[in-house]
């Protein structure tokens, strides 16, 4: 257990919590704080248990909340990308908005979706995109413009990295699936 929480193992979360002596605070093995020495450690199996010992949840890592305790930042973010795609992003606009610095805004984001917010923003015109080559007849580059890129090259390599196909012969698959069926 103890090499579990040194290496901050979210897999372990919910299957036991560690509790620090001298604090009175409990934490989830992913917990972030810094570690105690290992003296001072007791492992509880369930919630009800650490907290009938006397001891607190962790204000960092919220145990006693069945999600993570980022849920809300990372759908802040999302919200964030969805209203303003179409814009020039960088992470520092980002972390302004949420308020919080943008190598933590990163970090926790990637923690929590596997993804960084430039690769989900990515994501999101992606799908505008294909949507407008979908339900449109606008050209190639007018859907470049109207999802949020502003070089054609990086909406061409972006989308075919994506749809493993250029947006014209996206749109030509699409035609050809209409035709047959």
């Amino acid at each position: 257990m103890w090499e579990r929480i040194v290496a901050c193992d979210r897999i372990y979360d919910g299957q036991f919590y560690t509790a620090v002596k001298t604090t009175k605070i409990y934490c989830r093995p992913s917990c972030r704080s810094r570690k105690p020495k290992k003296c001072n450690v007791e492992f509880y199996d369930r919630m009800d248990q650490v907290e009938a010992a006397g001891y607190r949840p962790c204000k960092r890592c919220q145990p006693e909340v069945e999600h993570s305790p980022h849920v809300a930042l990372v759908q802040s973010v999302i919200s964030y990308l969805l209203q303003h795609y179409r814009q020039r992003i960088v992470l520092q606009d980002i972390a302004d908005h949420i308020g919080m610095s943008s190598y933590y805004l990163e970090r926790v984001f990637k923690e929590e979706t596997s993804e960084t917010p430039r690769t989900y923003l990515e994501k999101i015109r992606m799908d505008k995109a294909a949507y407008l080559l979908k339900n449109t007849d606008l050209k190639n580059l007018e859907i470049c413009y109207r999802v949020g890129f502003h070089s054609p090259s990086n909406f061409y390599k972006v989308f075919r990295k994506h749809q493993h196909c250029s947006p014209s012969e996206y749109r030509d698959g699409l035609i050809q699936q209409g035709g047959e069926q």
